[in-house]
């Protein structure tokens, strides 16, 4: 039996830049990058080279300073050499959302046991721009009708990861939760979705409450 390393560094092999996007919206595509692809076979044989049941926790789509740098969903390159201890020639930036989840991973007990139990990705498996900023795959209509066939490939080809059908956790209350939700009425991948507040919008608009968020997102995930 193939491992959950090997399964998920073949899916995202064999993603191809090819999407076609609204003007104006840009792909990102990190996959042919040589340090890219090194990092995440590091990071995939050191944490997923096992069998195991995982549970799911997706995001919105890559951004730019993690995902889309690293290969590796909310890791950027200072998490990934820091705490995941794999050496990378990135330049070394953090993060926003990156901080949030690590501080979720070690307070889980470090990253060998959270990526022992949780896989996390995204809803979209390749993020976007637009003007140099992040944007997403909901922000507009035509790149959501664009890409949603690419959504409904990628979310169903990780449930052969060993990926927990019984619940997912989805990263973002709003609109994420809410595309999400639809697709799961319209495909029945899940018995349940768990809407969790997005690593981001913690760190921006409610810091302050961190803790209090950290310790309620910690208690779902630990079940």
């Amino acid at each position: 039996m193939r491992t959950q390393a090997e399964l998920i560094l073949e899916f995202f092999d064999k993603l191809k830049p090819n999407w076609k996007l609204p003007k104006g919206i840009e792909l990102l595509f990190p996959f042919e990058n040589a340090n890219t692809k090194a990092a995440m076979q590091s990071f995939y044989g050191k944490y997923y080279a096992d069998n195991k049941s995982r549970k799911l926790v997706l995001g919105i789509n890559p951004g730019r300073l993690g995902a889309g740098v690293t290969g590796i969903p909310f890791t950027d390159p200072i998490h990934l050499k820091d705490i995941c201890k794999i050496d990378n020639e990135f330049k070394k930036k953090h993060e926003l959302s990156s901080l949030y989840v690590y501080e979720l991973i070690n307070a889980m007990g470090g990253p060998k046991k959270f990526f022992g139990q949780i896989y996390i990705s995204s809803v979209c498996p390749l993020g976007f721009t637009k003007g140099g900023i992040n944007y997403n795959y909901y922000d507009d209509q035509k790149l959501y009708k664009a890409v949603k066939k690419h959504i409904v490939e990628h979310i169903a080809r990780q449930l052969e990861f060993n990926i927990s059908r019984d619940k997912v956790y989805c990263w973002g209350k709003g609109k994420n939760y809410k595309f999400l939700k639809a697709l799961n009425e319209e495909f029945e991948w899940f018995d349940e979705i768990i809407p969790q507040p997005h690593p981001r919008w913690i760190m921006q608009y409610r810091r302050k409450h961190k803790t209090e968020l950290l310790d309620k997102m910690l208690e779902e995930l630990i079940v």
